[in-house]
């Protein structure tokens, strides 16, 4: 790793042709990293309560649909054999590390990139798989774990775009990086209408 006040260069490079939101992924990478970290930590933090009373109600278990409280107690939620969130207390503490640091000025070669972004890969795909399981086999909407859902994704979206900054599709990106995230974010709210649909309609 190396110290500079060069702006943000995944490649090893210091130059800016073009290359997609050079100040706002350090920024969006901290806040990210700690909001997601919070979130994570807020379950854990629930998840032992509730394993210290079978019948502890958490403060995120609202109504039949959104309850972390159903969610907690499937085999889903502990995929790894351990709790999901400690993933993700671990995984958003590095984002928010990685964040701050290149905030001080640092900068970090290809293969650091190359790290970042296959971190980056896993937790978007494991997210859309929660989310499957949360709509179609659990039944339930867990409200923390949709903030970390919130937050994988446009960190999935920006580090990929800064990563294929220099080929077509990281150009289209870039370009239509609000548009893509805007219809990715309104397809899942939109999925989670239909599926609890029958409950949403009988609060009308």
């Amino acid at each position: 790793m190396r110290h500079s006040t060069a702006e943000l260069s995944p490649a090893g490079d210091e130059e800016t042709d073009g290359r997609p939101f050079p100040g706002a992924l350090p920024w969006l990478l901290l806040v990210g990293g700690l909001v997601g970290f919070a979130a994570a930590f807020t379950l854990t933090v629930e998840k032992i309560a509730l394993l210290k009373n079978p019948d502890y109600v958490p403060s995120c278990s609202i109504n039949p649909v959104l309850s972390c409280g159903s969610v907690m107690k499937t085999p889903q939620a502990e995929v790894f054999g351990f709790p999901n969130p400690l993933i993700g207390m671990a995984a958003f503490a590095v984002v928010a590390a990685i964040g701050a640091a290149m905030l001080a000025g640092a900068e970090f070669r290809p293969w650091f990139w190359a790290g970042l972004q296959a971190g980056v890969t896993f937790g978007v795909l494991f997210v859309h798989w929660l989310v499957w399981q949360s709509l179609y086999a659990i039944g339930a909407l867990c409200p923390y774990c949709m903030v970390v859902w919130a937050v994988t994704i446009p960190l999935f979206a920006y580090v990929t775009t800064v990563n294929l900054r220099r080929t077509r599709a990281g150009r289209l990106l870039a370009d239509y990086h609000a548009v893509a995230l805007t219809a990715w974010f309104l397809l899942i709210v939109t999925l989670i209408t239909i599926r609890f649909w029958d409950y949403w309609s009988s609060l009308l």
